[in-house]
């Protein structure tokens, strides 16, 4: 069992994983959990979300997000604002100051994506991988 085939490739999932992401989060400008969450609303219409949802999206506790939102929040990245759809519930907010922090950060990451990343995949293996992903994401 040690040896099987099933184990070696999900350790070179996990490798993989672990070797890249300090490299793509590189010079990012902000931390790179503030960066999902930033990522997170920018790529969301209306650039809000829950804040449940957000923590979810993230794999942070509920009370772990609540600490990183406030944090987010005096920085000037996020707003919380109550959500018309749900009294008891808030929602995370981009402000104008976290979408500019995204767009610099995006830079960064984008160009360090292509390096280590995308750049070493032919245009077929990229379109294998992200159907991969998908596979395994939307198993769960």
């Amino acid at each position: 069992m040690l040896h099987d085939d099933d184990v070696t490739l999900y350790g070179l999932f996990v490798e993989a994983f672990s070797r890249l992401k300090p490299l793509v989060h590189e010079d990012l400008g902000v931390p790179d959990t503030w960066f999902e969450v930033l990522l997170r609303l920018g790529r969301t219409p209306g650039h809000a979300l829950r804040m449940s949802d957000l923590a979810a999206a993230v794999a942070f506790s509920s009370g772990g997000f609540t600490r990183l939102a406030d944090r987010m929040e005096e920085a000037g990245l996020i707003r919380r604002e109550p959500d018309p759809a749900d009294r008891r519930a808030a929602l995370a907010v981009l402000t104008d100051a976290g979408e500019k922090a995204l767009d610099r950060a995006l830079q960064q990451h984008l160009a360090h994506l292509r390096t280590h990343v995308s750049g070493r995949l032919s245009a077929a293996d990229r379109r294998a991988l992200e159907r991969i992903l998908r596979t395994l994401r939307d198993a769960g």
